[in-house]
């Protein structure tokens, strides 16, 4: 764990030298988007699942774009601050879409398509004690629906499907839960326009909310987690809410810092028994 630190934190020590070299410089636009991304969260809670109890949690992200191609391929880390998660690690490989369709329309759609693999590194995905698992997903917004500057609704439709059906997360589930089955997020957000109190710039106040609809899904196959026992199986319900607030701070033209404070009502049991709270610190670096 302190290598993984020490590690994201020099990447990022790196990028930021390298984005002030390039204020300082000046740059061409690159054919290749990068960005580097550190976030400390107080706590994981993944789609209403609250994934390392009330430990708290690092998330290193690398993203690379191309604008001429529309695609992307980014690596994001899920590490817990404590030495009792490391079975519940994971990394997130997706390769992705974005795309735009019914342009200058008021239904015009903002979209991403991706492939996700979910990869558990310490265990194995040839091994029933296996809970790697990949999706699909589909994300469609749409930024001139409403009629108000700064207010988006979106939808996601996501299908989540275990790598090796006969594993845990799958057939052999101890609590005969599945990993397989898809999810449907709504979600409204809101660039909402103010002054700074302390700096008196003009800012945006990122408001976020999602409901969630889970169609039976069960990231770990209806286990709560690999060390403490069993849970049954997820509804087919909707599972949870999640309303949020942040806003960016721009270091340079390159780094930035954004806080944020979000809250979870849980609606299912089955897939949260408690609502939940936590705050996330994002340092980001693009170039």
């Amino acid at each position: 764990m302190k290598k993984t630190m020490l590690l994201s934190a020099v990447i990022l020590l790196a990028c930021i030298s390298f984005s002030y070299a390039q204020d300082t410089l000046g740059t061409q636009t690159p054919e290749i988007q990068t960005k580097v991304d550190l976030t400390y969260g107080t706590k994981y809670v993944w789609r209403g699942f609250n994934v390392f109890g009330s430990k708290s949690a690092i998330h290193p992200t690398l993203d690379l774009f191309s604008p001429t191609a529309s695609m992307g391929f980014s690596v994001e880390g899920h590490r817990a601050n404590s030495s009792e998660y490391e079975l519940n690690e994971r990394w997130d490989y997706s390769l992705y879409y974005l795309g735009k369709a019914f342009e200058e329309q008021p239904y015009e759609m903002m979209y991403r398509l991706a492939y996700v693999y979910y990869n558990y590194p310490d265990l194995s995905s040839h091994t029933t004690g296996s809970i790697d698992l990949h999706e699909m997903h589909a994300v469609m917004s749409f930024p001139k629906l409403l009629g108000v500057d700064g207010l988006v609704p979106s939808y996601a439709l996501v299908k989540l499907m275990p790598v090796n059906s006969g594993t845990i997360v799958g057939a052999n589930s101890p609590s005969c839960g599945t990993a397989s089955g898809f999810a449907h997020i709504f979600m409204l957000d809101y660039a909402m326009p103010y002054i700074c109190p302390i700096t008196g710039v003009d800012r945006k106040l990122n408001l976020h909310s999602e409901f969630i609809f889970n169609d039976g899904v069960a990231p770990d196959g209806g286990n709560s987690s690999v060390k403490s026992g069993l849970r049954g199986p997820a509804d087919h319900d909707w599972s949870n809410a999640v309303f949020g607030a942040s806003t960016t701070y721009d270091i340079n033209s390159n780094v930035s810092l954004t806080p944020g404070l979000f809250y979870q009502f849980s609606f299912d049991d089955s897939v949260n028994p408690s609502d939940q709270y936590w705050g996330t610190l994002s340092l980001t670096c693009k170039f």
